[in-house]
């Protein structure tokens, strides 16, 4: 039996003949830029995230980017993140020639940890009035602990870019009630990249956020900063949603809920699966019913890559997110950072992999899955 990390066929059998009607759509329409289904998008995203505004752009590393072009970051200026994610997070900062911060995750949930964060400002006083902007990462479908890190920054007039590219729908049980991933701070940037729970079929994404004035920016720098056509206020890029995606996102929206609850099933299965094999599952910190699982990680004890191997060779899809922390990327040595800066980033560097949570996956696929990983350990 082959299971697959992902397996989008599974999901196109359900929903194939609406998606395909809607891009018939769009194809008959000839609206391939800026057609209504991209505010009719925006609308629903802003409204599914609890933000008020919503601006479809063309993939979730985009999202990133204009956030930080929209608060005029660049040179002079730091932004601080974590180490552990994926590089747009690091990336974005880089390109627009801001300095790089990084602070160190939580070993149990992956996020950036709120007393690193806080321990960076107080170790680094000369820097902390260069900080333009904080980027927590809500990582494999789990939110950072926003309630401490809202409070660092707005204690110092920070602006805060959720990156919740892999968390769209995951909540956080905040002092203020109940809050979804991208709604909290002065940006949230989502990804639909197809992977993610609510995916394209192709690059897309979306900057949501409370500040009508923030989100007019960045409708300007999503198009060259025109507005009018050829009057162009601002230097923007070409970072515009395609209607394409919107129709076809339109149609996958109202399933996302059955979605998220088909992974959590999945994830509370495997937790059963693996107790007492001495695999570390993940932990849902603020209950289950608040993570989306867009990944399942595991941390494994020793052998993490000949794990990979074994389950390769048994056609069990696996992946690891993510081998090497930003410190210790080639194309980031000019940080000046060492081995051993962040042991909790080397660590889940070293031992985590992912293992399929897609929500049609089965039981009995699951099974051979941990069999696979238990077999290995002896």
């Amino acid at each position: 039996m082959k299971v697959p990390l992902l397996d989008l066929k599974a999901q196109l059998v359900m929903l194939e003949s609406e998606m395909k009607s809607a891009l018939n759509a769009v194809v008959d329409s000839t609206a391939y830029i800026n057609g209504p289904a991209v505010a009719e998008l925006e609308k629903a995203i802003a409204a599914y995230s609890g933000a008020a505004c919503g601006v479809g752009v063309s993939s979730g590393t985009d999202a990133l980017l204009v956030s930080l072009m929209a608060l005029a970051v660049g040179p002079g200026d730091i932004v601080v993140t974590t180490p552990y994610s994926f590089f747009a997070t690091a990336g974005t900062v880089a390109r627009l020639g801001a300095e790089i911060a990084l602070v160190d995750i939580d070993p149990v949930s992956y996020n950036i940890d709120p007393q690193a964060l806080q321990a960076w400002f107080e170790r680094e006083p000369g820097k902390a009035g260069r900080v333009k902007a904080i980027i927590p990462v809500h990582l494999y479908g789990q939110c950072a602990d926003m309630d401490a890190i809202l409070q660092i920054a707005r204690s110092r007039g920070i602006a805060v870019i959720e990156d919740a590219a892999q968390a769209i729908g995951s909540g956080y049980p905040s002092a203020a009630g109940l809050k979804k991933a991208g709604s909290m701070g002065t940006f949230g940037c989502f990804s639909f990249f197809p992977s993610k729970n609510l995916g394209g079929i192709g690059d897309g994404g979306m900057v949501v956020t409370d500040d009508e004035a923030l989100a007019e920016k960045v409708r300007l720098l999503r198009n060259h900063g025109a507005h009018p056509k050829y009057y162009h206020a601002l230097i923007g890029g070409n970072f515009r949603l395609d209607t394409v995606q919107a129709a076809v996102l339109l149609v996958k929206l109202p399933h996302l809920e059955d979605w998220h609850a088909m992974r959590r099933a999945n994830a509370a299965y495997y937790d059963e699966l693996l107790a007492g094999s001495g695999i570390a599952v993940p932990k849902a910190v603020y209950g289950r019913q608040h993570h989306i699982y867009n990944q399942y990680v595991i941390s494994v004890p020793e052998k993490r890559d000949e794990l990979r191997a074994w389950l390769t060779q048994n056609d069990i899809g696996n992946e690891v997110y993510y081998p090497v922390a930003f410190h210790e990327q080639e194309c980031f040595r000019s940080l000046g950072y060492q081995k051993g800066a962040f042991p909790n980033s080397e660590y889940a560097a070293a031992h985590t992999l992912a293992l399929p949570v897609y929500p049609e996956l089965t039981r009995p696929m699951q099974e051979r899955v941990a069999e696979t990983i238990v077999s290995f350990y002896g």
